[in-house]
């Protein structure tokens, strides 16, 4: 079953880890989903490879013209300096705060969890992310663990891009799945 009528947004900006935008982005282009990429500029944001800068990909949309009722579910991709960026935007945290409120699956990888801290949605969650992250996500009141991927109510986590096999088979299961009546903010 592919993904038709399925639309996805994802969020990102400048300095986003390369594979974990690419693969997802590809991977659910491939199930027939229409993706968005969301963005707080516009034009093209580019991707961070290897201590370098890269790829760029043109943004769809800014966060602050779109809702999240016109998705189906949210993946935000990792990096280190992407969601720093986007952690300190309040339009970013309450759109992510959204999908949460209405139980559409969320997919985060590496350290896009730094989102899910600021945006308060992991209280009681069970979440992996990059290990240098790990005392921040256990801070914020979630629990930590250490697996390739992980699946709390329609919140998919992953630690790295050795993982993103795992973590674009669980987006593309969770996408078919729709919504879970127990994604909501601290749960």
């Amino acid at each position: 079953m592919k993904l038709k009528d399925k639309k996805i947004a994802i969020l990102a900006t400048d300095g986003f880890e390369k594979s974990e935008l690419f693969q997802p982005y590809e991977a659910l282009k491939n199930e027939n989903a229409e993706v968005h990429i969301i963005s707080i500029k516009e034009g093209e944001i580019k991707s961070w490879n290897d201590g370098n800068w890269e790829e760029t990909i043109t943004v769809d949309h800014l966060v602050t013209d779109i809702n999240e009722s016109d998705y189906h579910a949210l993946v935000l991709p990792g990096g280190v300096i992407n969601p720093d960026l986007l952690r300190v935007n309040e339009d970013v945290l309450s759109f992510i705060r959204d999908f949460f409120e209405s139980g559409k699956p969320v997919a985060a990888i590496c350290h896009a969890p730094w989102l899910l801290v600021s945006a308060k949605v992991i209280e009681n969650r069970k979440v992996t992310s990059y290990k240098s992250i790990k005392d921040d996500i256990k801070n914020a009141g979630a629990n930590w663990v250490d697996q390739e991927v992980v699946v709390d109510n329609g919140l998919v986590t992953s630690r790295k891009p050795d993982d993103l096999p795992s973590f674009v088979d669980k987006i593309i299961e969770e996408v078919k799945e729709g919504k879970h009546k127990n994604q909501v903010v601290n749960a």
